[in-house]
């Protein structure tokens, strides 16, 4: 191997006398690297000295990151960081989602270029190395398919990535961190991705221990520099929308051409019912109760999250989930206003449906594209909102419509253990996501309490007495 040498050097025992204790440090070096071992006592550290010297003596290769001979070489001596990365995908692939594979091969990539012997040489562009690592070397029905050019990248990479002992060095665990704190232009990640990735190499971690790789996770804990940052659970009470803004941006949509009756069907399930995006594009007719008059019912089965055809196992753009956070198979009924009951019997009568359709097919058949719905969404924002609103949170994102739904509920007095029922969350984080944006209850309860804190009546609190002869102490101004 490239970091392997046989040119040993060895120094004097260094010894430090502290006010507690004395320790002694071997010394030597490997191809001129210099390495050190610490001991408690003289005779420890000459017996480490003398072990060295017979393996030098003997002729054998040492490692030159980790100073030992290679009869000394650890699990995580053998392994390389990347070649580690490779094994944990592997193992994952089959037991995660396509959104997670997609999740974890950004983290491994970040965690691949902090750990490498020497800087990407200039005939490598960083953009094409992280695109090497992330679309190809993470991704498992891809690695084989990787063109001439993405090959030459991944083998220099495999040449000179560290070896796991690395993560028993603070400073390359450090180096680690910084990366996943910063994008490829330098400037700060996202809290929430930051976090994200944490937690995808936490897991990492916890593998290569397990498979007696790392003797310890080496990641820092709790309040430790480095853990994980803590990021805004609770929704932007400046992104929820009133009934008057929802009106004229489904009105505007409404009026588009071709589709836009369709897209104001999709928004309005959203506003109405709460939906998630990935829920409402997999809803079908047959999954609906929708009477003539009055309240409707619909019945969420099924998620389809768009996460790339690279990354699902039957190529597909979207890849078909059961509900988040419940059990597989588990439904969840919703009710249906009145209002969004008219709007999908208006859809089902226009389009033909029957009741085995989807409610809301992209343009060319399938389901519809996060892009297209996002993007006439934006459209709408830009050409009814005033531009200071535009410029604002309000209704940024299409989930909102989602937010600015389960508030309602929440405001009027639904209990959330029922809002949470058909929101599909636990409630638990239903209340820290909408915490912030409960309002017009503040008097009702403020009267509940105002009576049982009221203190009761009593008798004046009488003066003292003065004693005869002597002077009553003068008053204190207030």
């Amino acid at each position: 191997m490239s970091n392997r040498s046989y040119k040993v050097r060895f120094y004097d025992t260094e010894i430090y006398r502290g006010k507690r204790k004395t320790s002694y440090t071997v010394r030597w070096s490997v191809n001129g690297r210099r390495h050190g071992q610490s001991y408690a006592t003289s005779a420890l550290a000459e017996s480490f000295r003398a072990t060295l010297r017979v393996a030098a003596n003997n002729g054998e290769p040492f490692d030159m990151d980790t100073g030992l001979p290679v009869s000394h070489a650890t699990s995580a001596s053998e392994a390389t960081n990347y070649e580690f990365a490779l094994q944990y995908v592997d193992m994952k692939w089959p037991r995660i989602s396509a959104n997670n594979r997609k999740n974890t091969a950004k983290a491994l990539t970040k965690v691949t270029l902090a750990l490498l012997r020497t800087e990407l040489p200039d005939r490598f562009d960083p953009i094409d190395v992280r695109r090497a690592l992330r679309e190809y070397a993470f991704n498992k029905l891809r690695r084989d398919e990787a063109p001439p050019e993405v090959r030459t990248v991944l083998s220099w990479i495999a040449r000179n990535s560290l070896p796991m002992t690395a993560w028993e060095d603070t400073k390359r665990v450090d180096a680690v961190l910084q990366a996943l704190d910063t994008l490829l232009d330098g400037s700060p990640a996202a809290a929430s991705s930051v976090k994200r990735e944490q937690r995808i190499l936490n897991v990492a971690m916890k593998y290569a221990v397990r498979q007696k790789i790392l003797t310890a996770n080496p990641l820092p804990k709790g309040k430790e520099e480095g853990a994980a940052p803590k990021v805004a659970e609770a929704v932007d009470k400046r992104s929820l929308l009133n009934p008057g803004q929802v009106a004229r941006l489904l009105a505007w949509i409404a009026d588009r051409p071709r589709t836009g009756h369709r897209l104001h069907a999709f928004f309005a399930t959203l506003y109405y019912a709460g939906l998630r995006p990935e829920e409402a594009v997999a809803l079908r007719v047959s999954a609906t109760t929708l009477p003539a008059e009055g309240w409707g019912e619909l019945l969420v089965h099924t998620a389809e999250p768009e996460v790339g055809s690279q990354w699902t196992d039957d190529g597909r753009v979207h890849e078909t989930r059961d509900l988040k956070g419940r059990a597989e198979g588990d439904t969840r009924p919703v009710p249906a206003h009145p209002a969004l009951v008219a709007v999908l019997r208006d859809l089902i009568k226009r389009d033909g449906l029957q009741p085995g359709d989807l409610f809301f097919p992209g343009e060319k058949g399938g389901l519809l594209a996060g892009s297209v719905f996002r993007r006439a969404w934006n459209k709408a924002r830009k050409a009814v909102l005033p531009e200071h609103e535009y410029e604002s949170p309000v209704g940024k994102r299409v989930y909102d419509l989602r937010h600015t739904c389960l508030t309602t509920w929440l405001n009027h007095g639904i209990p959330p253990a029922q809002v949470a029922e058909w929101a599909g969350n636990s409630v638990p984080v239903l209340l820290a996501t909408y915490a912030r944006c409960i309002t017009g209850q503040l008097a009702e309860l403020q009267q509940r309490i105002e009576g049982p804190q009221r203190l009761p009546a009593g008798p004046a609190p009488s003066m003292p007495v003065p004693k005869p002869g002597s002077t009553p102490a003068p008053r204190r101004r207030a």
